[in-house]
């Protein structure tokens, strides 16, 4: 049986909860202080037999501690390990490469994924993705800048997005 584990760490925006495999790959996290709201998202062929609290995760728990704290580009190395469709999987890969503080439109980010047409599947690449903040899923508005809307709350993704916006 594999095993997997979890922590929760404060941030400005709130409690935010990581779920890791036995080698420490990213599976879930997201602005929640419940380990339970997370592992539903996991993919059932990635999901660990048993998840433990850990109070500190490594790597993953540095990375979400910097990045919180201004190093945007803290969380881009982590490990990430998502199960999907083929489209969904490039799409989510793709955001990886989006920098911070240069959000792209739902139809860019289609492009970006390879199908300027699939504008609604980019959007549910987002709204099914696991591992935010190491997909930087609320790195994608709507076309015209309104902000769309985000898993953990419309106000967690303004804060993400002025917290990446560079300041003059």
């Amino acid at each position: 049986m594999s095993i997997g584990y979890w922590s929760t760490l404060d941030t400005a925006i709130g409690p935010f909860t990581a779920v890791v495999a036995g080698d420490g790959a990213v599976l879930a996290s997201g602005w929640t202080g419940e380990v339970g709201e997370l592992t539903p998202l996991i993919s059932p062929s990635l999901l660990p037999g048993e998840v433990k609290h850990r109070r500190d995760l490594g790597p993953v728990t540095t990375a979400i501690r910097e990045y919180h704290a201004g190093e945007l580009d803290a969380v881009d190395e982590i490990e990430v390990r998502q199960r999907s469709g083929e489209f969904r999987e490039r799409a989510w890969d793709v955001l990886r490469t989006v920098p911070a503080g240069k959000p792209v439109s739902y139809a860019g980010y289609a492009e970006l994924a390879g199908n300027p047409a699939a504008v609604r599947a980019a959007a549910s690449a987002c709204a099914r993705n696991a591992a935010a903040l190491f997909v930087p899923c609320h790195r994608v508005v709507r076309t015209g800048g309104a902000l769309g809307n985000f898993r953990w709350g419309v106000n967690a993704k303004r804060w993400l997005l002025d917290h990446e916006t560079p300041r003059a």
